[in-house]
This record gives structure tokens, C-alpha cells and sequence, in this order.
């Protein structure tokens, strides 16, 4: 889901501790004098990568030598996607430039990328959704594409017409696409072979399963929820659903097989985690969540990286910093990190930056 729905209601007092990452939060314009904080004992050398604009989900490619992100910048008014050279520093557009677009990932082993888009239903970026909603993600007609890295060869994945289909992350063996579909009425996990044929629903609980990513070593999913249990709950959620919009008040981490078997629970922080990736090794998983931030009084949500084991202990966590810490992947080696952040940025509004670092474990 792309992050800057609205985020001039991050300014709101309903916004304490319970929703999506909120970027560009009030920080000082002063930066900071060093990229790394105290605590920090897991990242070491850490290098900014994009300077200015609203940059996110960045994703290494299999090699380490590429990424693939998503920014707001220069004359665009909603996200695109780009891909970074690690060695040359070269930034792509790869995606149409029209619409917006959320969730690239490389496909492994080809010179592939998939991404999410709006852009066959107009170029312009699509209509926020009512602020009288409150704190919502708006449910766009996102399609699934691949394309080549150079962005030729543009071809649609999914193809249910009217249908949210978002959130796409590619298998290690670069076979099956995992994506968040409302195809059929909920918000749901599915899996597609690389071409869009075999479509298999995974999920089949009411509320918002997202936000999924294979295992490194493809045996595991782990992805976001939030599955409404009161009544209270379950009316705002099938209100909202009318509406073609969601709003998360939690989001937990769960894990499952690759068939959606084993499905079982991994948080229970009573706050909103998202954005898990699983650590090459299989022993960890790292996310985002704002969770250290509601154990205070802060006036302003605070988001940081955590890791935590797959069955929830061991709770660790690895970013210090004041505002804004998410998106966060490791390498294929395990041995960098890439993260987005509000750190260093000399603006208070409407800025967020791509990070690399070393590994320390």
C-alpha cells in the first residue's frame, strides 16, 4: 500500500499510535550531525542514497548491484517506480509515469521487475479518498504488471476489472507472484504464477491480510493483518468496505506456507507492524512498527525496525530514531540493509529518503 494517503492528517491528535507509517512528520531542519544513532548496534557505514522528494519500499535485486523503489519527486505528483544503481548511482524510471504506483519487486534470475499500477485507468493520480473517513487508505484499481528493467515489455498480471490488486512481491525462484487482491470482497492474499495464470486465493479470514513477502528461501510467507473481532469492528470494516476503503487500526504480523497452510500469528504488540521480510537465514524476521512509541507520551507517532523470531520472541529493536524508520529489507547475502527513513532530511514536510547500510549481527 503506498504510505502518503494523507498525510496531512498525520497532524491530527486521532493519529497517536495506531495507524500506516506516517512520513514526513514534524522534525527539526536541523539535521542530524551523523546518519546513525546511538543504539544502532545492528547497522554500521550507513549511506544515504536519495536526497530529497518522497522515496520508499526499495528492494534489492538478487546480485545486490540494484534497487527497486518507489518516489514522488520532480514533476511527479504521485509515486513512480525507479530502480537505483548501487554501483554507478544511476536512477531509471521504469514505470509509465502516469497514474500511481506502488510495490516493485525484481523477478530473480531475469532481467524482469513486477510493480503495481493505476495508470490504464488515466494518467491522472487518483482521487484521496474523503477526509471524513478518517485516517483511510483509498482501495484504487490497481493492476499488477512486469515489465524489463528499462521498463519495455509491459505486460498486466492481473486482470479483474474494478478490483484492488496491490501489494506484489515475487518468489525466489522467480515462479509465483504473491499480491493483496479484493477481487472477491475482502481484502485477501493470492498467488499467481509469474505469467498471472493459476490464481490461488491463500487467505480466507474478513479484514485486510497484506503487505506479503516470500521467505528467502521460498517455504514461508510472511505478511500484515488486521482482522476486525468486535462488532464495533466489524461495522466500521464492512462501512469502509462500501466505501472502497480501509483503515487499519492494528496490524499484526502473521506467517504461513506457501499453500496458506500453518497460518499462525507472530505479533501481538497491539499496534501497527508492517513491512516484514525474513532474514536469509530463516531466524528473523525485521519490520516496522511504532510500537516503542506507544510505551511513552511522544506528541507525534514514531515509527522504527524491529526484528523478532518467527514465533514472536526475542523481540529486538534496531532503529533509534526520532521520526520515521520503515520499509526495511535485507540482502540476499544478508549482509546489507535497505531501509526508508526521515533521518538527515532538511525539510519538515513532505520529505523521505532511501538508506543502505552494513549488517552487523
Amino acid at each position: 500500500m503506498t504510505y502518503r494517503i494523507i498525510l496531512l492528517l498525520a497532524l491530527t491528535s486521532s493519529l497517536l499510535f495506531a495507524e500506516e507509517p506516517l512520513h514526513g512528520t514534524m522534525i527539526s531542519t536541523s539535521p542530524p550531525d551523523s546518519l546513525w544513532y546511538e543504539g544502532e548496534l545492528h547497522i554500521q557505514n550507513v549511506k544515504q542514497l536519495t536526497f530529497g522528494g518522497e522515496n520508499a519500499e526499495a528492494y534489492f535485486s538478487t546480485d545486490g548491484k540494484f534497487l527497486v523503489y518507489q518516489s514522488t519527486r520532480d514533476s511527479f505528483d504521485c509515486d513512480q517506480i525507479f530502480t537505483y544503481n548501487l554501483e554507478t548511482g544511476e536512477q531509471t524510471l521504469v514505470s509509465t509515469g502516469t497514474g500511481v504506483t506502488t510495490c516493485s519487486f525484481f523477478v530473480p534470475g531475469k532481467d524482469e521487475l513486477v510493480f503495481c499500477s493505476t495508470h490504464e485507468h488515466g494518467a491522472h493520480c487518483p482521487e484521496k479518498p474523503d477526509r471524513s473517513l478518517g485516517y483511510v487508505w483509498g482501495l484504487f484499481d490497481f493492476g499488477v504488471y512486469k515489465c524489463k528493467l528499462d521498463g519495455s515489455g509491459l505486460t498486466k498480471l492481473s486482470d479483474v476489472a474494478g478490483a484492488y490488486d496491490a501489494e506484489a512481491a515475487v518468489s525466489p525462484d522467480g515462479k509465483e507472484v504473491i499480491f493483496t487482491s479484493g477481487r472477491d470482497g475482502d481484502l485477501e492474499l493470492y498467488k499467481m504464477d509469474i505469467d498471472g495464470r493459476n490464481v490461488k486465493r491463500l487467505t480466507h479470514t474478513v479484514g485486510y491480510d497484506g503487505g506479503p513477502f516470500f521467505s528467502p528461501d521460498g517455504k514461508w510467507i510472511v505478511y500484515r493483518t488486521f482482522h476486525p473481532k468486535t462488532p464495533e469492528e466489524f461495522e466500521k470494516w464492512n462501512f469502509l468496505w462500501e466505501k472502497q476503503a480501509v483503515s487499519p487500526v492494528r496490524l499484526e504480523l502473521w506467517v504461513m506456507d506457501t499453500e496458506g497452510e500453518q497460518q499462525r500469528q507472530v505479533t501481538n504488540l497491539n499496534s501497527a507492524s508492517f513491512c516484514p521480510y525474513m532474514h536469509p537465514n530463516g531466524e528473523w524476521i525485521i519490520f516496522t512498527t511504532n510500537w516503542a512509541d506507544s510505551l511513552g507520551n511522544k506528541r507525534m507517532p514514531n515509527f522504527d525496525l524491529f526484528r523478532t523470531r518467527p514465533d514472536g520472541s526475542g523481540l529486538e529493536r534496531i532503529t533509534y530514531g526520532s521520526t520515521f524508520d520503515g520499509f526495511p529489507m535485507w540482502s540476499y547475502d544478508g549482509k546489507k540493509l535497505v531501509w526508508a527513513s526521515n533521518r538527515g532530511v532538511r525539510k519538515e514536510l513532505g520529505e523521505t529518503n532511501i538508506f543502505i547500510a552494513d549488517w552487523v549481527e
